[in-house]
């Protein structure tokens, strides 16, 4: 009788269990190309076209900034080529010989997508645009993301040598999210860029969803005509972190909601 007992109530947890898990509905994104995954499990919780090759614009900085972290000194200073200080786009708004620290430089790539700064960056830590990127493929291998190319530290287009997709970027983004320092750049709300000459830069994060989503990290919003509007997001609930990735998404900022959301009460948080 009591075997009988214990059973029943086991088929009671598991129905209700599944009865929640049904009960939470797919997002419906405009996404081209879009994943949600769970931070350190690598568990994906939602996937569209998440192997697909696409342009990833912008959020080709994370990889740029966490080569930057782990291959350069905060404090060392970066010096601003003429090559740098043209760089089209997105800009901090540097100009050649100007003098900065590379904590300085990254918070302003990072915050404002400054094109300026990417390339900055790239030429004091590594000597040249190229070996950069060099470190930065490395990496991309090391982590495991095999459909991912880059040629420049920035993320403008290239149509045959810098791609990557969804899926990659997601495990990009939580192989960065590990180191602290670049877990501090990508949630800073608003920084002043200092330079050496004591002149300064105020600056914002242009990702909304730190100013909008309960519990938002980061991380790094892109666009390019090409590449369409770009986001990876991540958000923590609960000790339990998600990273949502959406490319060519007009909705990128609603539907980011939309995933994270999913996720999280996939998850019971």
């Amino acid at each position: 009788m009591r075997r009988r007992v214990i059973a029943l109530v086991s088929l009671i947890i598991v129905m209700w269990a599944s009865v929640a898990w049904a009960a939470v509905p797919l997002p419906q994104v405009g996404a081209e190309a879009a994943v949600l995954m769970v931070a350190d499990t690598k568990q994906v919780l939602f996937a569209k076209k998440p192997d697909g090759l696409m342009y990833p614009a912008s959020t080709t900085k994370i990889m740029t900034l966490i080569t930057a972290l782990e291959n350069g000194d905060q404090n060392q200073i970066v010096t601003v080529s003429p090559h740098a200080a043209a760089c089209e786009e997105s800009r901090l708004g540097l100009k050649a010989g100007d003098q900065l620290t590379l904590s300085n430089a990254m918070n302003g790539m990072m915050l404002i997508s400054g094109n300026d700064a990417a390339e900055a960056i790239a030429e004091n830590v590594a000597g040249s645009i190229p070996q950069f990127v060099k470190l930065m493929n490395a990496n991309a291998e090391k982590i495991g993301a095999v459909n991912t190319h880059f040629s420049n530290p920035h993320g403008l287009p290239d149509p045959y040598n810098h791609y990557s997709t969804a899926y990659d970027l997601a495990l990009i983004t939580n192989y960065a999210l590990k180191n602290p320092d670049f877990a501090k750049i990508v949630s800073t709300k608003e920084y002043d860029v200092t330079f050496l000459n004591d002149t300064t830069i105020h600056v914002e994060n242009i990702d909304r969803m730190l100013r909008t989503y309960p519990g938002a990290t980061g991380v790094k919003t892109g666009y390019t005509h090409d590449a369409g509007p770009c986001l990876v997001s991540s958000a923590k609930r609960g000790g339990v972190q998600l990273i949502a990735v959406l490319l060519n998404d007009d909705q990128r900022w609603s539907d980011a909601t939309k995933l994270l959301n999913y996720g999280f009460d996939q998850l019971g948080l």
